[in-house]
């Protein structure tokens, strides 16, 4: 028997096929011809057959003892989890990393508004862009990530200069991280001859569609004619709804509402929707209720709307966390994703695109412990049914052998030190990428 694998490391890895013995898999996310268990936190004893960058057998429990492949080499995890590769369903690349020359002080929502309008002006040239988005991408596979979806800011000319950069990006990316762009607009950007355009741009370079709705007295009409413009071009559509803490704001249930008329469900995504953990609780389960029935898929950022909300005078502490009620709405039967949203711009201060630090700080902010369930899938299979793309969000028979390996033993482990040691295979090959340094980004300071 090989000695246990070490972290960082590469060398007990066998050339050719082989077996991943001794590993704790997450029930939740193996996939079996009975569907599997995805609400389960259990942890089972599994070995792993990788043979042709495949993973040909998945043995669980008892079976995992006595596989068919028992000649070939092993590679000892020492009950190290596995995991299969991350999807992160909400980022801004395009914003991404321009905290050393765009700084927010107070930290409030509107400033960052206004420091990221004044930065793009001045400075998103294609160049800058295409630096900037390939720096988190590459973040973004280092950490065992397998498809983004970015969110790319679409007003005014700026649209004609990052839609065409995102496709370059997404195309050399291709392979290795699956790219999905979002307009990101407000909604009457989408009136007349402009909004026609902008649906165009964004359909001629395979995007999805998005906007704005926070605070909106009546977005009604202004959805139908963004959900009009995506049912003429067959484009899914995303929204950023309610990042706010006003009872008031209810733009989810509108979004609901519109995707029901529209026959759109199973199309649409909302993300944020933080007012909802604000509003009375009956109103706040009617509206789950409609997103339900809407298959609206709900997209939570704890790490960046912690940061945000709630912030008031200098010296206050905030008084609530940010979240919206996704323990409540996956009750319900909604897709509930957790996603890094910003990192290092104006919107927040900090982050890294690891969906693994996601997971950790959601479970603490939003008390997804005892038991912890299946939420695991929250950074995997469920933002992987909602993307589409071929990166699965599992650990199935058949499927490419992507995964990646940590050296913690157990939940504890893992949500204790989720920067910990952890190993990313790709095609059945150890991966050495690591996260880039933050000075390569020095030549864009500004």
């Amino acid at each position: 028997m090989s000695a246990p694998l070490p972290f960082p490391g590469t060398a007990t890895f066998p050339g050719g096929d082989y077996r991943l013995t001794n590993v704790s898999v997450p029930v939740c996310l193996v996939e079996t011809k009975d569907g599997g268990n995805p609400a389960s936190d259990a942890l089972a004893p599994a070995t792993l057959t990788i043979a042709g960058g495949k993973i040909r057998q998945i043995a669980v429990g008892a079976q995992a003892e006595s596989v068919a492949d028992s000649d070939l080499p092993p590679v000892d995890l020492d009950a190290g989890m596995i995991w299969p590769l991350c999807v992160d369903l909400h980022t801004h690349i395009d914003k991404g990393h321009i905290w050393s020359r765009a700084p927010n002080i107070t930290g409030k929502w509107q400033d960052a508004l206004a420091l990221v309008a004044k930065d793009r002006k001045i400075n998103w040239t294609a160049e800058d862009l295409d630096a900037r988005m390939d720096f988190a991408l590459r973040c973004a596979f280092a950490h065992g990530t397998g498809a983004v979806r970015t969110h790319i800011d679409s007003m005014g000319p700026q649209s004609a200069i990052s839609w065409p950069v995102l496709a370059q990006v997404r195309d050399r990316w291709a392979g290795r991280v699956a790219l999905q762009g979002v307009s990101l607009a407000m909604l009457e950007s989408y009136r007349g001859e402009e909004g026609e355009r902008l649906a165009d741009l964004v359909a001629n370079h395979g995007g999805i569609l998005g906007g704005v709705v926070i605070d909106h007295p009546d977005p009604a009409p202004a959805l139908d004619r963004v959900f009009a413009l995506a049912r003429d071009r067959n484009l899914d559509l995303d929204f950023h709804a309610d990042e706010t803490d006003n009872p008031d704001s209810n733009g989810i249930e509108a979004i609901a509402e519109a995707t029901i008329r529209f026959g759109w469900e199973g199309r649409v995504t909302a993300g944020h929707c933080c007012s909802l953990a604000t509003r009375p609780d009956e109103h706040a389960q009617r509206t789950i209720a409609r997103v339900a029935a809407a298959g609206v898929a709900v997209v939570s950022l704890p790490m960046c709307n912690m940061y945000l909300q709630d912030r008031n005078a200098p010296g206050s502490t905030p008084r609530w966390r940010g979240v919206t009620l996704v323990k409540e709405l996956a009750a319900a039967g909604v897709p509930v994703s957790f996603a890094s949203d910003n990192t290092r711009d104006p919107f927040y201060a900090y982050g890294d695109l690891d969906p693994v630090e996601v997971f950790a700080q959601a479970v603490r902010i939003a008390q997804l412990d005892s038991p912890l369930g299946g939420w695991a899938r929250a950074i995997t299979a469920i933002p992987a049914g909602v993307m589409g793309t071929a990166v699965r969000g599992t650990l199935g028979e058949g499927a490419s052998a992507d995964f990646i390996l940590f050296r913690a033993r157990s939940w504890s482990e893992l949500l204790s030190r989720p920067r910990g040691a952890r190993l990313v295979v790709r095609g059945g090959r150890p991966s050495s990428a690591e996260p880039p340094d933050y000075r390569e980004l020095d030549l864009l300071r500004s």
